[in-house]
């Protein structure tokens, strides 16, 4: 993709945290050059551009470099504020949209990762604990088009990513995400109705294809 004002993103194609960015982005119509990382030889640019953590995503502006996938979503939408906010402008609405936001960062990921590494009963306590957060966010999104409402926004950008990881949970947790959670399923799909989401997914069969990779690089098969 051309850049624009030198406008960079150092990612890894199956990463929810970076699929954020490249969301954000593609709502607010930035072109940028996106840069494929290989997490296992780490580039000087990325370890340059985020010498604290050394993860990815980080978005490159003019030389700049902004780190944390949700500080990089709220940054894209201050810094192109010409079309509609990912946030809402009520304060009290913003507020409740981070604290679902930060529930997502430390629930999901976590309880996810849990799911393909575990087995037996810790598995089965894990898939528990994954419907019970569903249904919390479930909650949340009511009977809302999207989790701000009637426009696609911050929590929607922050959770969809998670989406193309269902296929993943179901098949090592044994359960359908449909049948626990019919609502976010719904909201899921009509999320990849968005042409900036059905871009950016990867598709669910190759992230379960990844984590088997994972699994058997980590001993767990």
């Amino acid at each position: 993709m051309a850049s624009e004002k030198g406008v960079k993103l150092l990612n890894f194609w199956v990463s929810p945290f970076g699929q954020r960015a490249q969301i954000a982005l593609a709502e607010k119509g930035v072109k940028y050059e996106y840069t494929e990382e290989n997490l296992m030889d780490k580039s000087e640019l990325l370890l340059k551009s985020n010498p604290i953590h050394k993860k990815i995503p980080v978005l490159i502006d003019d030389g700049k470099p902004v780190c944390e996938s949700l500080i990089i979503v709220e940054y894209i939408d201050e810094k192109w504020a010409g079309k509609a906010s990912f946030l809402p402008s009520d304060p009290y609405a913003r507020a409740q949209a981070r604290f679902w936001a930060d529930f997502i960062d430390k629930k999901v990921f976590d309880c996810g990762s849990r799911i393909w590494k575990l087995k037996g009963e810790a598995l089965e306590e894990a898939k528990k604990e994954m419907i019970g957060i569903l249904k919390l966010l479930e909650g949340e999104l009511g009977d809302k088009e999207y989790f701000g409402g009637e426009a696609f926004g911050f929590v929607d950008i922050v959770m969809v990513p998670f989406t193309a990881w269902f296929y993943t949970y179901e098949t090592f947790a044994g359960f359908q995400i449909e049948e626990t959670n019919p609502k976010l399923v719904a909201w899921a799909k009509r999320c990849m109705e968005r042409e900036s989401v059905a871009k950016t997914l990867p598709d669910p069969k190759k992230v379960y294809e990844f984590v088997g990779f994972m699994r058997k690089r980590f001993g767990i098969e």
